[in-house]
């Protein structure tokens, strides 16, 4: 690359090795952003992705017209601040996707249809993208990956990892990648996140606690 030109990392990496990236970039006469995304596979066909820019306002604005097609971009803060956010997107959504799981197993252990509880509450306050999205997969039983787990793992540890380091507690991180975590040892890592759902069914059912138990169902 030429020196003056400006180095765009979209990929979702440790804020630290952004960071380092930078450092690098700079001594070698580059400029430097780290803008991962959020949108999953939707959001890149339709173009309506979120884009979380770190680095110097001036750069992340002059290349408005290059992150346009792609979707919305914000600027979020120095270098790492990008990898920052899309830390605490990952939470938000792992969280939420273990949220909704719970909530449909008890409506569905208690005797309510399911589908028809996740009906009922759209448009509510607990209506959500993850709840429309990962909540029809949780009661249609389609589980093939749009986000794998394996992956909803690295990016908990990444963020827990990061916690440990600022002397943070996070509690509802650490049952949340419990969970995940419990679903790829159990063989779900290819399978999508939503597959949560059949975790917590397996440890809810006497004597399937076992990987060969498992309700893993790719239609």
């Amino acid at each position: 690359m030429r020196r003056g030109s400006t180095l765009v990392v979209m990929s979702s990496i440790p804020v630290e090795t952004a960071r380092g990236q930078s450092e690098r970039a700079t001594a070698g006469g580059l400029n430097y952003i780290d803008a991962p995304v959020s949108g999953g596979e939707k959001g890149a066909r339709e173009g309506t992705l979120a884009i979380m820019a770190g680095g110097e306002v001036a750069q992340v604005e002059g290349l408005l017209a290059v992150f346009a097609p792609m979707g919305h971009v914000t600027h979020v803060g120095p270098v790492g601040s990008g990898q920052l956010a899309k830390l605490a997107n990952q939470l938000i959504v792992a969280s939420n996707i273990c949220a909704v799981a719970e909530a449909l197993l008890l409506a569905e252990r208690g005797g309510a249809d399911p589908a028809r509880v996740r009906e009922a509450l759209l448009g509510g306050f607990a209506d959500s993208t993850v709840f429309r999205q990962h909540g029809l997969r949780m009661v249609e039983g389609n589980f093939v990956p749009g986000g794998p787990a394996k992956y909803q793992v690295k990016d908990t540890g990444t963020a827990l990892a990061l916690a440990r380091a600022q002397e943070l507690q996070l509690p509802i991180a650490e049952q949340v990648d419990s969970l995940f975590r419990r679903l790829v040892d159990e063989g779900g890592g290819d399978l999508d996140h939503s597959a949560v759902f059949l975790t917590l069914k397996n440890m809810n059912q006497p004597g399937t606690s076992s990987p060969n138990n498992r309700e893993w169902r790719i239609p």
